[in-house]
């Protein structure tokens, strides 16, 4: 019997995928837009749906939320989007980007790793706002851009601009700097923050500067006041010292090894007379691994306050100022998040979290949460991550009212006065405060606040604004006028 001459299967799919190809090229017929669409077709990152989704080039490293636009930092480049409606405002080669100032008053510093020099960006056009050839680190603020520059390695200056400022407000000489000094916000002698899964570390955005710093330089501390550049102190810390400036006062953490354990004593110092002011004993802040009670860590906490464990295994809250005990977490409690006016705790039974007062230590909120949520403190929400279902809910921090509640398995990578952005991937997104909710708030009456008050939408005066950032004694800010 003889073999069949048709063209087979291949043949016919050869000869139609070429008809198809002509009819392309001829513009009769194009069907490649509408499968690309298909197949770069978006899902939802969350339900409720969020005011926009987009997808970005790469995976985000940092996102902030800058005025009226979202700056987005990936590996090689920096981009800005509208945070209206998610479009893509420029973008710029770039290493590494931070963002300084807030509101109208917000700019991006924007870098090449290794190479010294950085430019000021306006984050909506993109405009370079100014430039400079020489600083070999930057440090951001929400009130303020700190660079520093080296003629030699122990030849250099520090200087303090306002964020869209075109001269300096002051300068300070540092006899070198660190080697890790290099491109944006390098480590200083400060407090770490206490880490959650699905939030991102820089969730908050750029915060006040503290009224001092502590610059680390071959080995010694120099304690820089950040209103006038006045460098207050030299220090170099003992052999099982470690030093940190928290709060306006600079500590001194001592770690001694005794029976297989470590001793701690913690003493808060007048940064300009460098007499004591406070000590406290027996608290572990963190700072020492194992090993001979080594300290290599800064003390976890943030702002002004500090976050140890003492000798009967609870968790307690320090002000960095003068030492006062502003909260002491029962047993099996745990610290998730904190600031200086609040702490999230997560209750001994782990399967709830609380908001707590620190001026006050009184409970504000309960919600029933799963064993590992993970909680962060914003200027503006507390951000609350849970698991099993996956859940991102922003909260007043003191009533415990649901600002916005998504069942996601996204991030959270900023946020800011009215909302907050996700994302998964490559993809990210912008949720309005308000604009969806979940369960009515659970600490009170269907509908109300933690304090019976009724809610208000977002940007109302029944919505939160950005918490004080004065610290727990005022440190930061003129004492107001009594009248006396």
């Amino acid at each position: 019997m003889a073999k069949g001459s048709g063209l087979g299967v291949r043949g016919w799919l050869l000869l139609g995928l070429t008809t198809v190809v002509a009819l392309a090229a001829t513009g009769v017929w194009n069907p490649f837009p509408g499968m690309w669409d298909w197949v770069n077709r978006r899902s939802p990152i969350s339900e409720p749906d969020l005011v926009w989704q987009q997808r970005i080039g790469g995976t985000p490293r940092s996102v902030t939320i800058a005025g009226e636009t979202v700056v987005v930092e990936q590996r090689t480049r920096v981009e800005a989007r509208s945070l209206a409606t998610g479009s893509q405002l420029w973008e710029r080669k770039a290493d590494w980007s931070a963002v300084a100032g807030g509101g109208a008053e917000a700019v991006v510093a924007v870098g090449r790793l290794l190479v010294k020099g950085y430019e000021v960006l306006d984050p909506t056009t993109g405009v370079t706002r100014r430039r400079d050839n020489d600083a070999v680190a930057v440090w951001t603020y929400r009130n303020l851009l700190l660079d520093a520059r080296c003629v030699e390695a122990t030849d250099c200056t520090l200087s303090a601009w306002e964020p869209r400022g075109v001269a300096p407000l002051w300068t300070a000489f540092l006899p070198g700097v660190s080697s890790g000094l290099l491109a944006d916000n390098p480590n200083l002698l400060d407090s770490r923050r206490l880490s959650s899964p699905r939030i991102h570390g820089e969730v908050a955005g750029p915060e006040t500067v503290p009224a001092l710093l502590g610059f680390p330089v071959d080995g010694r501390v120099h304690v820089v006041d950040t209103a006038t550049g006045r460098v207050l102190q030299d220090v170099e810390p003992g052999r099982d010292e470690r030093l940190a400036v928290i709060g306006g006062r600079l500590l001194r953490i001592v770690a001694r090894s005794q029976d297989g354990n470590c001793y701690f004593t913690i003493s808060g110092r007048d940064a300009a007379t460098g007499q004591e002011t406070w000590q406290r004993s027996g608290l572990n802040l963190r700072t020492a691994d194992s090993a001979g009670c080594v300290q290599r860590e800064d003390p976890y906490g943030a702002r002004n306050v500090l976050v140890g464990v003492a000798p009967d295994g609870r968790e307690a809250i320090l002000d960095g100022y003068d030492g006062r005990l502003l909260l002491a977490t029962e047993n099996s409690e745990r610290v998730l998040a904190v600031d200086d006016r609040y702490a999230v705790v997560r209750t001994a039974g782990r399967d709830g979290i609380s908001g707590r007062e620190l001026s006050s230590g009184q409970v504000r909120w309960n919600r029933p949460s799963g064993e590992k949520a993970g909680a962060a403190l914003t200027p503006y929400a507390a951000v609350v991550a849970d698991e099993k279902p996956n859940r991102l809910v922003a909260l007043d921090p003191r009533t415990g009212r649901e600002l916005v509640a998504l069942r996601t398995s996204a991030n959270a990578l900023a946020v800011g006065p009215a909302g907050m952005v996700i994302g998964e991937g490559r993809e990210i997104g912008y949720i309005r405060f308000g604009a969806a909710s979940g369960d009515p708030a659970r600490n009170g009456d269907p509908g109300r606040n933690g304090d019976g008050s009724v809610p208000g939408p977002a940007g109302s005066p029944g919505a939160p604004g950005p918490q004080g950032t004065c610290g727990p004694k005022n440190e930061l800010c003129d004492a107001p006028d009594s009248g006396k």
